[in-house]
């Protein structure tokens, strides 16, 4: 469990560095107001579901053009306790917290055991925040990096050193395959939207997973 005591006033420095990408004149993007966000947010942080620890740290409003940023964001180096770091640091609102950590410890850890023999020690971060248009698209719609609402995985590192690529193993040798396939299909039961090598060429090398709301009700889920 995660709990907040505060918003630090402070910005590190790869935040400042995500916020001045937000003012770069090539991240155009097309987005409309979404209530249901805030109120996401404002029920996860009075829930007490995530609560400040060392790997888990509120962090300063991020900011950016129209709708981009978010409000009460965390900053992420580790989950299950902070035994399984997350490298580099994932910034990401409230209610993407305890959906990665839920992932690691009930998906990506025992089926790291089942496979290998060996518990996880670190999840490699492709990206997480950043004020850009899906797929880096010019005009697009806003990403759910935008709003902190997206991770994305390269790569599993083994306790004792070894490395499962996304990129390498996803067609490779036959346990990195069913081990990826296995992570993947778990992370459909945590997060509303999930994108493998198998969607298309801009997920070759990473799995993207966040919490939009998709179809009409907002219950919808895409698993590929």
């Amino acid at each position: 469990m995660y709990s907040v005591r505060g918003l630090p006033a402070f910005l590190g420095l790869g935040l400042l560095l995500a916020l001045w990408g937000c003012s770069s004149p090539g991240n155009n993007f097309v987005a409309k107001p979404e209530p249901w966000r805030d109120d996401e947010d404002k029920a996860c942080l009075a829930s007490g579901v995530v609560r400040e620890s060392p790997f888990v740290r509120a962090r300063s409003a991020l900011g950016g053009p129209s709708y981009c940023g978010a409000e009460h964001p965390f900053e992420m180096t580790g989950a299950m306790g902070g035994r399984v770091q997350l490298n580099p640091p994932a910034m990401l609102r409230c209610p993407m917290i305890p959906q990665v950590d839920r992932w690691v410890s009930t998906v990506v850890d025992p089926l790291a055991r089942r496979h290998y023999g060996q518990p996880i020690a670190e999840v490699k971060v492709a990206a997480s925040f950043g004020c850009r248009p899906m797929n880096h698209v010019f005009g697009a719609k806003l990403s759910e990096h935008g709003r902190a609402n997206a991770l994305d995985v390269s790569q599993f590192i083994l306790a004792d050193g070894r490395r499962i690529s996304v990129k390498e193993g996803w067609f490779g040798p036959s346990t990195d395959r069913q081990f990826l396939r296995a992570v993947r299909e778990g992370a459909c039961r945590e997060f509303t939207t999930v994108l493998s090598p198998n969607y298309d060429a801009n997920h070759r090398d990473h799995f993207h997973l966040d919490l939009a709301r998709h179809g009409r009700d907002g219950l919808g889920r895409i698993c590929k």
